[in-house]
Formats: structure tokens, sequence, C-alpha cells
């Protein structure tokens, strides 16, 4: 990471680096992953049974938000493959040779690139949040339900529409999570 030959307090620091490369990238990895698969379990979920009895002609709203909460997803498998990416050169940085270790240049464009991909993923999960919930709104408004009529006792939002809303935030979340870690290690590598 630096051009100056190896002392003993560099090579410490990068050692350290080289650490928080590889514990930060495990951490944001298993985040990422684990919250990718609940969103993206539950999404599939909803797919396959989540034809609303109280909508049967559906929702376009929800259909949109959903095409761009999977964008979101599509986002945080490469947050996740980036946040791997991460522990790789966590060991390349150890390396007892300096001509495999990765640039100070090359190590900070993967950390942009990390940070673009969580913020882009971010964008579009939001973005989906707001279609989802909108529509939701949308009809609940539109039942015009009246205290004592038939239709009061029926669910005007379900449950899975609500599993819904749980995987976007929780992608949001994973998301979030990739972004603190890309940030914090760059903030790590520009140190003086």
């Amino acid at each position: 990471m630096s051009q100056t030959p190896d002392t003993p307090s560099s090579s410490s620091n990068l050692r350290a680096i080289a650490q928080n490369f590889r514990l930060i990238g495990w951490i944001s990895f298993w985040i990422q992953l684990a919250l990718g698969v609940i969103s993206g379990v539950i999404l599939l979920a909803n797919s396959l049974f989540g034809r609303n009895v109280n909508s049967p002609t559906g929702n376009a709203g929800t259909g949109f938000g959903i095409l761009l909460e999977v964008g979101g997803l599509v986002a945080l498998g490469m947050g996740i493959y980036l946040a791997y990416r991460y522990t790789r050169f966590g060991n390349q940085l150890q390396s007892s040779n300096p001509t495999n270790r990765p640039r100070k240049s090359e190590t900070v464009q993967v950390l942009r690139l990390g940070l673009w991909v969580n913020l882009a993923g971010i964008l579009l999960t939001l973005l989906g949040a707001q279609a989802i919930v909108g529509s939701f709104t949308l009809r609940a408004l539109s039942q015009g339900q009246f205290i004592f009529s038939p239709q009061a006792n029926q669910a005007i939002i379900s449950g899975l529409d609500m599993f819904v809303v749980l995987a976007n935030i929780q992608t949001l979340q994973a998301h979030f999570a990739g972004l603190v870690g890309s940030l914090w290690l760059l903030n790590r590598v520009n140190r003086p």
C-alpha cells in the first residue's frame, strides 16, 4: 500500500490495515448475505403466494416497487461480492512479497466502487419502498369502508403485503451495513 520501504512502523500499520480489511470484510459480507437471503426469500414467497384476495386486479405500484426492490437485491449481490473482495485484499496486504500487495490507488478504487454500489442499491430500494407503500396507501384509501359494512371485517393490507415492506427494510439495512463498512475502510486507508 505504501511506496516506502517496509519499516517496523509501516509494517505494523499495514498489518493493522490488512486485519481491518479481513474483519470488516467478513462482518459486512455475512450481514449483507443474511439480510439479502431473508429479503430474497420473502420476495420469492410473495411472488408465489402473494395474490391479494382483496385486490384481484393487482396494483401497478406494488409491481413496480417490487421490480425496484429486485434491482436493490441485484445491487446487494454486487455489494456482497465486494465485501468478500475486501477480505481477499486483506490477505494480499499481508503478503510477504511487496509486489503481490495491491496499490493504495487500487484499494481506494475498490472501496469507492463499494460505496457507489451500496448507494445505488439504497436508492433503488428507497424508490421501491415509496412505490410499495404508496400503493398500499392508495389501496387502503380506496376501500371507503364504513363501520357497519360487511367489508369492514376484511383486511385491507394482508400480512404478506407487510412482509414485502419488511423485505424492503432488510435490503436497506444490508446496504447500510455495506456502506458503513466501505466508509470505515476508506477512512482507515486514507488515515496518515
